[in-house]
């Protein structure tokens, strides 16, 4: 078989990558030779994906449980891949932003469109049986779910609503000793911090703070700013940011407030979620009023933030 014109031009190419790099082409090539083709199973590293469902009960819906949230965790790097993409670029356009929050709101819409996958999926006597098992951890306790947060929008925007005008002009520090969702992992009778929270602190406070330092001037909120100081036509990129608001701020948390209503709510009390969170005070969007972007919501807007959507659950629609 004779050496196609393509084949020469490749290998000079790579004679010139591997010449520039001090290496021997020729030992590169011999590596090429030897080794095994790809498959798709190594590739995905599949055999261990599917090694990591270690459940703690012999119940078998929890495997569902297990696995629903890895697959959460996955599209949360997925998010996670975007914002660095967005925050890291020294050339940012509104086009370029638009684009990546639009792949994150498709992120989040097919967790929120497939979370009845898990509620469905599982029956209420072994969630409530497995679940007891599972303490003091909670979902709550997902560190990359926070670091969406912050690079999502201004660090003064995730303190709890009623210290945001205190603590505008305090150092980061200062404000995440009053994080919004600090609130929701406190013991409902005590007031006091659980052992989830303090575990969860203890684990990612350094990371969180450093993220949002290194974050102030190019968080979302900054960059669609920024972009909109120096003239940049942003109408499409305030739309796909609303629906990122939405999607992480209302429809995210409800559908897990939706499965709590389902699952926990017991009368005359409710039954407690794991590691204690306060879930009745935690996951409803009205309670919080977490709004990554204010300026591109009218008053109105804001103060009935999630109201419909909480309404129409608790009637079971």
């Amino acid at each position: 078989m004779s050496i196609t014109p393509e084949i020469e031009k490749r290998l000079a190419l790579l004679q010139e990558k591997y010449e520039a790099m001090g290496q021997d082409m020729v030992s590169y090539l011999d590596g090429l030779l030897h080794a095994d083709f790809l498959t798709y199973w190594d590739y995905i590293h599949l055999d261990t994906l599917l090694s990591l469902q270690n459940p703690k009960t012999p119940f078998p819906d929890e495997e569902i449980f297990i696995m629903y949230h890895q697959i959460t965790e996955l599209y949360f790097k997925l998010v996670l891949h975007e914002c660095k993409q967005i925050a890291e670029n020294r050339a940012l356009t509104a086009e370029f932003f638009t684009a990546r929050v639009g792949r994150i709101n498709r992120y989040f819409e097919a967790l929120i469109k497939s979370f009845d996958i898990m509620v469905d999926g599982m029956e209420k006597d072994q969630f409530l049986q497995f679940r007891m098992s599972l303490l003091p951890a909670s979902g709550f306790q997902s560190g990359q779910y926070r670091m969406i947060e912050i690079y999502s929008t201004d660090f003064i925007n995730l303190v709890a609503r009623d210290k945001r005008k205190e603590l505008a002009a305090t150092p980061i520090e200062d404000q995440f000793e009053f994080l919004y969702w600090k609130f929701g992992a406190t013991e409902l009778s005590t007031g006091k911090k659980t052992l989830t929270l303090k575990q969860f602190e203890k684990k990612y406070y350094k990371t969180f703070i450093d993220l949002a330092k290194s974050h102030v001037q190019t968080n979302f909120n900054a960059l669609l700013q920024q972009l909109q100081y120096e003239g940049a036509s942003t109408p499409a990129l305030e739309n796909e940011l609303r629906q990122l608001d939405a999607n992480a701020n209302v429809n995210w948390p409800l559908v897990h407030y939706k499965s709590a209503v389902r699952y926990l709510e017991r009368k005359p009390e409710e039954i407690k979620a794991t590691g204690g969170t306060n879930w009745q005070k935690y996951l409803p969007p009205r309670f919080q009023k977490l709004i990554f972007y204010p300026s591109l919501w009218t008053p109105e807007q804001e103060e009935n933030w999630g109201r419909s959507w909480v309404e129409s659950v608790l009637k079971g629609n």
